[in-house]
Protein backbone atom coordinates (compact mmCIF):
# COMPACT_ATOMS: atom_id res chain seq x y z
CA UNK A 1 0.00 0.00 0.00
CA UNK A 2 1.25 3.46 -0.89
CA UNK A 3 0.38 6.27 1.46
CA UNK A 4 -0.17 9.63 -0.28
CA UNK A 5 -0.35 13.00 1.44
CA UNK A 6 -2.96 15.25 -0.24
CA UNK A 7 -0.64 18.27 -0.32
CA UNK A 8 2.14 16.29 -1.99
CA UNK A 9 -0.22 14.67 -4.49
CA UNK A 10 -1.13 18.07 -5.94
CA UNK A 11 2.31 19.69 -5.74
CA UNK A 12 3.73 18.34 -9.03
CA UNK A 13 0.95 19.54 -11.36
CA UNK A 14 0.93 22.93 -9.62
CA UNK A 15 4.67 23.27 -10.21
CA UNK A 16 4.30 22.33 -13.87
CA UNK A 17 1.56 24.92 -14.29
CA UNK A 18 3.71 27.59 -12.67
CA UNK A 19 6.71 26.75 -14.86
CA UNK A 20 4.67 26.81 -18.07
CA UNK A 21 3.22 30.21 -17.12
CA UNK A 22 6.74 31.60 -16.59
CA UNK A 23 7.86 30.17 -19.93
CA UNK A 24 4.82 31.71 -21.64
CA UNK A 25 5.63 35.15 -20.23
CA UNK A 26 9.28 34.70 -21.26
CA UNK A 27 8.24 33.90 -24.85
CA UNK A 28 5.93 36.92 -24.92
CA UNK A 29 8.72 39.21 -23.71
CA UNK A 30 11.18 37.92 -26.30
CA UNK A 31 8.58 38.48 -29.03
CA UNK A 32 8.11 42.05 -27.82
CA UNK A 33 11.86 42.67 -27.78
CA UNK A 34 12.30 41.30 -31.30
CA UNK A 35 9.82 43.88 -32.59
CA UNK A 36 12.10 46.73 -31.53
CA UNK A 37 15.64 45.37 -31.15
CA UNK A 38 17.42 44.76 -34.47
CA UNK A 39 20.56 43.12 -33.07
CA UNK A 40 20.38 39.29 -33.36
CA UNK A 41 23.31 38.98 -30.94
CA UNK A 42 21.46 40.98 -28.29
CA UNK A 43 18.26 39.02 -28.75
CA UNK A 44 20.18 35.74 -28.39
CA UNK A 45 21.82 37.05 -25.22
CA UNK A 46 18.47 38.12 -23.76
CA UNK A 47 16.99 34.72 -24.58
CA UNK A 48 19.89 32.91 -22.90
CA UNK A 49 19.73 34.66 -19.51
CA UNK A 50 17.14 33.45 -16.95
CA UNK A 51 15.92 36.78 -15.51
CA UNK A 52 13.96 34.97 -12.79
CA UNK A 53 17.25 33.98 -11.15
CA UNK A 54 18.23 37.63 -10.70
CA UNK A 55 15.12 38.84 -8.86
CA UNK A 56 13.94 38.12 -5.30
CA UNK A 57 12.01 34.83 -5.02
CA UNK A 58 8.73 36.60 -4.25
CA UNK A 59 8.96 38.49 -7.56
CA UNK A 60 9.84 35.61 -9.86
CA UNK A 61 6.33 35.41 -11.27
CA UNK A 62 6.92 38.96 -12.61
CA UNK A 63 10.42 38.30 -13.97
CA UNK A 64 9.35 38.48 -17.62
CA UNK A 65 7.15 41.53 -17.42
CA UNK A 66 8.76 44.46 -19.22
CA UNK A 67 9.16 46.50 -16.06
CA UNK A 68 11.92 47.27 -13.54
CA UNK A 69 11.70 45.34 -10.26
CA UNK A 70 13.01 46.12 -6.77
CA UNK A 71 16.01 44.01 -5.70
CA UNK A 72 16.58 45.49 -2.24
CA UNK A 73 18.94 48.15 -0.90
CA UNK A 74 16.86 50.79 -2.70
CA UNK A 75 17.96 49.46 -6.11
CA UNK A 76 16.17 47.94 -9.09
CA UNK A 77 16.76 45.48 -11.90
CA UNK A 78 16.26 47.41 -15.14
CA UNK A 79 13.36 46.98 -17.52
CA UNK A 80 14.26 44.25 -20.06
CA UNK A 81 13.68 46.56 -23.03
CA UNK A 82 16.15 49.08 -21.59
CA UNK A 83 18.70 46.31 -20.97
CA UNK A 84 18.32 45.17 -24.57
CA UNK A 85 18.52 48.70 -26.02
CA UNK A 86 21.66 49.60 -24.07
CA UNK A 87 23.32 46.32 -24.97
CA UNK A 88 22.42 46.57 -28.67
CA UNK A 89 23.73 50.16 -28.86
CA UNK A 90 27.20 48.96 -27.77
CA UNK A 91 27.53 46.73 -30.88
CA UNK A 92 29.61 44.20 -28.98
CA UNK A 93 32.04 41.80 -30.61
CA UNK A 94 32.61 38.33 -29.10
CA UNK A 95 36.05 39.21 -27.64
CA UNK A 96 35.23 42.67 -26.28
CA UNK A 97 36.22 43.73 -22.78
CA UNK A 98 33.20 45.44 -21.22
CA UNK A 99 32.76 47.54 -18.08
CA UNK A 100 29.41 47.84 -16.34
CA UNK A 101 28.94 50.53 -13.69
CA UNK A 102 26.13 49.53 -11.34
CA UNK A 103 26.01 45.74 -11.07
CA UNK A 104 22.81 45.51 -9.03
CA UNK A 105 21.47 41.98 -9.31
CA UNK A 106 23.99 40.96 -11.97
CA UNK A 107 21.36 40.59 -14.71
CA UNK A 108 22.77 43.19 -17.10
CA UNK A 109 26.28 41.75 -16.58
CA UNK A 110 24.96 38.30 -17.53
CA UNK A 111 23.44 39.67 -20.75
CA UNK A 112 26.73 41.43 -21.60
CA UNK A 113 28.63 38.20 -20.90
CA UNK A 114 26.43 36.32 -23.36
CA UNK A 115 26.83 39.07 -25.95
CA UNK A 116 30.64 38.97 -25.62
CA UNK A 117 31.16 35.26 -24.84
CA UNK A 118 34.90 35.19 -25.54
CA UNK A 119 35.60 38.51 -23.87
CA UNK A 120 35.44 39.77 -20.31
CA UNK A 121 32.84 41.71 -18.32
CA UNK A 122 33.91 43.75 -15.30
CA UNK A 123 30.91 44.89 -13.27
CA UNK A 124 31.23 47.36 -10.40
CA UNK A 125 28.84 47.75 -7.46
CA UNK A 126 29.08 50.19 -4.53
CA UNK A 127 26.83 48.17 -2.17
CA UNK A 128 28.65 45.12 -0.75
CA UNK A 129 25.47 43.11 -0.08
CA UNK A 130 24.31 43.46 -3.69
CA UNK A 131 27.80 42.72 -5.03
CA UNK A 132 28.03 39.52 -2.99
CA UNK A 133 24.57 38.37 -4.04
CA UNK A 134 25.21 39.12 -7.72
CA UNK A 135 28.56 37.34 -7.65
CA UNK A 136 26.98 34.25 -6.07
CA UNK A 137 24.20 34.15 -8.67
CA UNK A 138 26.61 34.59 -11.58
CA UNK A 139 28.83 31.79 -10.26
CA UNK A 140 25.84 29.48 -9.74
CA UNK A 141 24.87 30.05 -13.37
CA UNK A 142 28.48 29.49 -14.52
CA UNK A 143 29.21 32.95 -15.92
CA UNK A 144 32.97 32.56 -15.86
CA UNK A 145 33.78 35.64 -17.95
CA UNK A 146 32.35 38.09 -15.38
CA UNK A 147 34.34 39.76 -12.60
CA UNK A 148 32.43 41.55 -9.81
CA UNK A 149 34.29 44.41 -8.13
CA UNK A 150 33.37 46.82 -5.35
CA UNK A 151 33.32 50.46 -6.41
CA UNK A 152 36.38 52.57 -5.64
CA UNK A 153 36.82 56.33 -5.24
CA UNK A 154 36.22 57.05 -8.95
CA UNK A 155 33.58 55.60 -11.29
CA UNK A 156 34.53 52.42 -13.09
CA UNK A 157 37.48 50.11 -12.59
CA UNK A 158 40.67 51.55 -14.12
CA UNK A 159 42.83 48.58 -13.11
CA UNK A 160 41.06 46.28 -15.59
CA UNK A 161 40.89 48.85 -18.40
CA UNK A 162 40.94 50.04 -21.04
CA UNK A 163 37.57 48.80 -22.26
CA UNK A 164 36.01 48.30 -25.66
CA UNK A 165 32.60 49.21 -24.25
CA UNK A 166 31.14 50.70 -21.08
CA UNK A 167 27.54 50.52 -19.87
CA UNK A 168 26.48 52.75 -16.99
CA UNK A 169 23.34 51.63 -15.16
CA UNK A 170 23.04 54.76 -13.01
CA UNK A 171 22.32 58.36 -13.96
CA UNK A 172 25.05 61.02 -13.95
CA UNK A 173 24.63 64.79 -14.27
CA UNK A 174 27.22 64.77 -17.08
CA UNK A 175 29.39 62.23 -18.90
CA UNK A 176 32.05 61.19 -16.33
CA UNK A 177 35.48 62.05 -17.67
CA UNK A 178 37.03 59.24 -15.63
CA UNK A 179 34.95 56.72 -17.60
CA UNK A 180 35.93 58.28 -20.90
CA UNK A 181 39.57 57.84 -19.89
CA UNK A 182 38.94 54.10 -19.35
CA UNK A 183 37.48 53.69 -22.86
CA UNK A 184 39.65 52.68 -25.80
CA UNK A 185 39.74 54.82 -28.93
CA UNK A 186 36.92 53.39 -31.01
CA UNK A 187 35.11 52.32 -27.84
CA UNK A 188 31.41 52.87 -27.13
CA UNK A 189 29.60 53.87 -23.95
CA UNK A 190 25.88 53.94 -23.13
CA UNK A 191 24.71 55.90 -20.10
CA UNK A 192 21.82 57.97 -18.76
CA UNK A 193 22.62 61.67 -18.26
CA UNK A 194 20.40 64.31 -16.68
CA UNK A 195 18.76 65.13 -13.37
CA UNK A 196 17.79 62.72 -10.61
CA UNK A 197 14.22 62.68 -11.93
CA UNK A 198 14.67 62.39 -15.69
CA UNK A 199 17.54 61.56 -18.04
CA UNK A 200 18.43 61.04 -21.66
CA UNK A 201 20.08 57.79 -22.70
CA UNK A 202 23.26 58.64 -24.59
CA UNK A 203 25.57 56.67 -26.87
CA UNK A 204 29.13 57.98 -26.72
CA UNK A 205 31.73 57.01 -29.32
CA UNK A 206 35.35 57.79 -28.47
CA UNK A 207 37.45 58.75 -31.49
CA UNK A 208 41.00 59.96 -31.99
CA UNK A 209 39.65 63.51 -32.24
CA UNK A 210 37.31 63.42 -29.24
CA UNK A 211 33.80 62.04 -28.71
CA UNK A 212 30.65 61.71 -30.78
CA UNK A 213 27.38 61.74 -28.82
CA UNK A 214 23.96 60.45 -29.92
CA UNK A 215 20.71 60.70 -27.94
CA UNK A 216 18.75 57.44 -27.79
CA UNK A 217 15.68 58.60 -25.89
CA UNK A 218 14.37 59.48 -22.43
CA UNK A 219 14.92 57.15 -19.50
CA UNK A 220 14.95 57.04 -15.71
CA UNK A 221 17.65 55.37 -13.60
CA UNK A 222 18.78 55.46 -10.00
CA UNK A 223 21.47 58.13 -9.48
CA UNK A 224 25.20 57.55 -9.72
CA UNK A 225 26.52 58.59 -6.31
CA UNK A 226 29.91 59.98 -5.40
CA UNK A 227 32.64 61.40 -7.64
CA UNK A 228 31.24 62.75 -10.94
CA UNK A 229 27.77 61.73 -9.81
CA UNK A 230 25.20 63.05 -7.36
CA UNK A 231 25.62 63.64 -3.63
CA UNK A 232 24.30 60.77 -1.54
Amino acid sequence: MVCQTPGIRHSVPMLKSSMSELERKRAELLTKLSGRIRSPETLRAMAAVPRERFVPPEQRSMAYLDIPLAIGEGQTISQPMMVAEMTAALRLSPRDKVLEVGCGSGYQAAVLAKAAPDGMVVTVERLPALAARAEATLLELDYRNVVVELAGPVPGCPEHGPYDAILVAAAAPAIPQSLLSQLRVGGRMTLPVGSREQQELLLVLKTGEGVSISALGPCRFVPLLGAEGFEG
